[in-house]
């Protein structure tokens, strides 16, 4: 499983392991993707209190998650 095509015709309700094993794949892939665009804030100036707030959690939890990622330019 890879495709996000392929992740979501097994999510059909018709084998629900599968559509759970699925759904497992679309959060790690949405971790990755919210890491990858996380740094790309930070770098380009972002505070943590604007990233939170677009993440819809509190600044803390948004630094606590992804803040050891950064290494250059996340103040």
């Amino acid at each position: 499983m890879g495709s996000v095509t392929e992740l979501a015709e097994a999510v059909d309700g018709k084998d629900p392991v599968a559509a759970l094993t699925a759904v497992a794949a679309l959060r790690r892939l949405l971790e990755e993707l919210e890491a990858v665009h996380v740094t790309s804030a930070r770098l380009q100036g972002s505070s943590w209190e604007t990233i939170a707030a677009a993440l819809g959690v509190k600044r803390q939890t948004a630094h606590r998650k992804h803040a050891h990622r950064i290494v250059d330019g996340g103040r």
